[in-house]
């Protein structure tokens, strides 16, 4: 047993490392998988979906031998197993809601500041690229990219697609189409729809973050009620008489029942309290 934890920790050490160094994946015309936006959408664009898939087998791996040396009882094993693989995916999913939430209070600030630069008499390319050493911290090296592009090749449209793909971000999809139109279209009134869209963004944003905050006691209290009988089942294993008892027919069962029931409850919950999710739009990534 020890030998079997020995490579398998070294295994996992090896694949993490690669995740962490492999090169960003080239970008291509078929539509990206659903993890694959996720990892963007999340500000993880180097690390691949091998990656996260090489991840969440070790980490099932890793604990399955742990828990079933320290309970000898393989349903119990495999059930905590099956919670460590989801990890990596929870975890993703958590930072895409925390990036998401950033990117939407300095949306605002960064069409303020699209909107004086015009006003200034600069083009709305030459603002657009301003962002990149003037805008908001979290969203510079995303316009340094575009400045980038736009200089080097010139096309403004272009560049806004390649801008659209690094941010990976609902809010910035708006932004970046009604630029696109504002470039096509032109006219003088674009100052004035600027502020405007920065008023709307700001109040969706504010309305957003009070409903989230409401939100809150129910995602706990779900997380918490799912959380709980899995961490007494933990602690049971030190316990060899008690656990052995999971480790027949029907301990694997009443195991599988509990995992059923606790995944449908837990989904159910989020449903009930779940807010509108914000879709991108005008992109070429899977729904």
């Amino acid at each position: 047993m020890g030998v079997v934890l020995g490579l398998a920790f070294g295994v996992g050490l090896l694949l993490v490392w690669r995740a962490f160094t492999s090169p960003a994946p080239q970008r291509s015309g078929r539509r990206p998988s659903r993890m694959r936006d996720q990892l963007d959408r999340a500000g993880l664009p180097g690390v691949s979906v091998g990656s996260m898939v090489a991840m969440s087998l070790v980490l099932f791996v890793v604990v399955l031998a742990a828990v079933q040396a320290v309970s000898r009882a393989l349903p119990v094993a495999v059930a905590f197993a099956a919670l460590a693989a989801y990890a990596p995916h929870a975890v993703v999913a958590g930072r895409v809601r925390r990036r998401q939430r950033d990117l939407a209070e300095v949306w605002p600030d960064a069409v303020d500041n699209l909107a004086s630069a015009v006003r200034a008499g600069l083009s709305l390319a030459e603002a657009v690229s301003g962002l990149a050493e003037r805008g908001p911290e979290p969203l510079r090296p995303a316009f340094r990219g575009f400045a980038a592009e736009y200089q080097a090749s010139g096309r403004f449209g272009d560049a806004l697609d390649g801008l659209k793909h690094r941010l990976a971000d609902p809010v910035g999809d708006r932004v970046i189409e009604g630029l696109r139109v504002a470039r096509e279209v032109g006219g003088g009134d674009l100052g004035r729809l600027l502020r405007n869209l920065s008023g709307h963004l700001r109040d969706d944003a504010r309305t957003r973050s009070e409903l989230e905050a409401r939100q809150s006691w129910a995602v706990n209290g779900a997380r918490l009620a799912v959380a709980a009988p899995w961490g007494v089942l933990l602690l049971m294993c030190f316990q060899p008489d008690v656990i052995s008892r999971y480790a027949t027919p029907a301990g694997a069962i009443v195991l599988g029942i509990g995992a059923v029931v606790c995944a449908v409850a837990y989904r159910t919950m989020l449903r009930i309290g779940r807010l509108p999710v914000e879709r991108r739009v005008l992109t070429d990534t899977a729904p």
